[in-house]
């Protein structure tokens, strides 16, 4: 019973997914780690596409099964199966079967084996048309997004919106990443083209391309392994370009004092580091757990960034600096992650309305805190990843209604981006980069 290491590994995390709510973007790297460059390549793609299409995979699945209750293993192994037979162009489809087959005996589900094969044969000769009692329930199927997530949507931003924003979700989008500091250190601080880079660190030319949209974002269209190399080696780090797009807009001047309390993984507070070449200025970062700060270390560290001081606190209390010690203050609130729903599929089938609001006072009681430690004339930043209103404008406003001393300005980012309230928004369906949500404000005197 041979399986290849791609279709093995990409079986284990999706039942663990299932199974356990553990999350895709921690699993594939540990699992790849040790597979070869085309099957790390494979199994990206196979959980990711599984994932994003889950929904739809179910539907034909009941379809082809008459409803019928399957066990998690054979589920798992179908939805892979279908995924590529449907998907997939490049792959055989006696491959698909074959090997979806295998993984349900490596499962100890040797009764199905019969089943997953003729659901699967059934398929490569041809997919069921679906039907759909409305417009909202196709997106819904369509794009495997629960009913109440596009419903909601549709009501926030519109119908034709929501449909983009779900299509855009299942999309894959080439990696975006940028330079480090420890490549500056190295290679110099002269203007970065494309030619230089590619030279810099061995990539063919034409393999990487400039955003025309956020300053001194890069994609990956090809050469990736060479630029994961980089990165491993403090080069380049690989971030989501509307990632890139908030850190743009901190505007900070030599001298001055800047904190970012959500900081981890980095980077955000990296980028600000390595591109503001400010002397004198006191950098701080910090973020609740013992493992989300070791990890913000070891980030900054990789990246050459010795100047950065990293704390653990919780800023749902009291922060432990006194009133008025930063110029600027960063908050990356944490969220239900909406605005990430391409690179972080499985999030759509685990958000719900009740997590919605209990992020939104957690994100209160943080802006809060995080407001106490700026000075007169300082920078305020509040950022999230999440599409959701309640916990972008409808934080923004409470806070407001409670600071009086605190007013909006306007981010300093392309115009596209800013919204007539003055915030700065990103849609996934907008640009090749995830949906965020930031607001700016300028504490001014009693």
């Amino acid at each position: 019973m041979k399986i290849s290491p791609a279709r093995t590994g990409a079986f284990d995390i999706l039942a663990r997914i299932e199974g356990e709510n553990a999350f895709s973007s921690i699993l594939l790297p540990q699992v790849t780690a040790r597979l070869s460059d085309a099957d790390r390549s494979l199994c990206y793609e196979l959980v990711l596409g599984s994932l994003r299409r889950q929904i739809y995979l179910d539907a034909v699945i009941s379809r082809f099964s008459g409803d019928k209750k399957l066990d998690p293993e054979v589920r798992t192994a179908l939805r892979l199966g279908l995924f590529q037979i449907i998907f997939l162009d490049r792959v055989p489809a006696h491959a698909a079967i074959n090997e979806s087959v295998n993984l349900v005996l490596r499962s100890r589900k040797r009764s199905a084996r019969g089943f997953v094969n003729a659901i699967l044969r059934k398929a490569s000769a041809g997919v069921p048309e679906l039907k759909f009692e409305d417009p909202v329930g196709e997106i819904c199927v369509m794009t495997s997004h629960p009913r109440w997530l596009v419903s909601k949507w549709v009501a926030d931003f519109g119908f034709e919106a929501a449909s983009a924003i779900c299509n855009a979700n299942n999309k894959p989008v080439s990696p975006a990443f940028r330079l480090t500091s420890r490549y500056f250190k190295e290679f110099g601080r002269s203007k970065a083209t494309i030619e230089k880079i590619c030279n810099d660190l061995g990539l063919n030319i034409g393999s990487i391309r400039e955003s025309g949209l956020v300053a001194d974002c890069y994609f990956a269209d090809e050469d990736r392994i060479q630029l994961r190399h980089a990165a491993e080696k403090g080069y380049v780090y690989f971030q989501d370009a509307g990632s890139q797009l908030v850190a743009n807009s901190v505007q900070l001047r030599s001298g001055e004092s800047f904190l970012d309390i959500c900081a981890s993984p980095g980077g955000k507070v990296t980028k600000i580091v390595a591109e503001a070449e400010i002397s004198r200025s006191i950098f701080v970062a910090a973020d609740l757990s013992t493992s989300r700060v070791s990890n913000l270390k070891a980030n900054c560290m990789n990246q050459g960034l010795e100047s950065v001081n990293v704390l653990q606190l919780d800023a749902t209390r009291e922060l432990p600096f006194s009133g008025g010690s930063f110029d600027a203050v960063l908050v990356d609130a944490p969220c239900t992650g909406t605005g990430t729903i391409r690179h972080n599929p499985e999030i759509r089938y685990r958000v719900n309305s009740e997590d919605i609001h209990a992020k939104q006072e957690k994100q209160r009681r943080i802006l809060e805190n995080a407001s106490k430690a700026m000075k007169v004339g300082g920078s305020l930043m509040y950022v999230t990843c999440s599409l959701e209103r309640e916990e972008n404008e409808g934080v923004v406003s409470s806070f407001l209604t409670g600071n009086r001393t605190f007013a909006l300005r306007k981010p300093s980012a392309p115009g596209r981006f800013i919204q007539e309230s003055g915030h700065l928004r990103t849609f996934p369906s907008d640009f090749e980069g995830d949906g965020f949500f930031m607001a700016t404000f300028i504490r001014n005197a009693e």
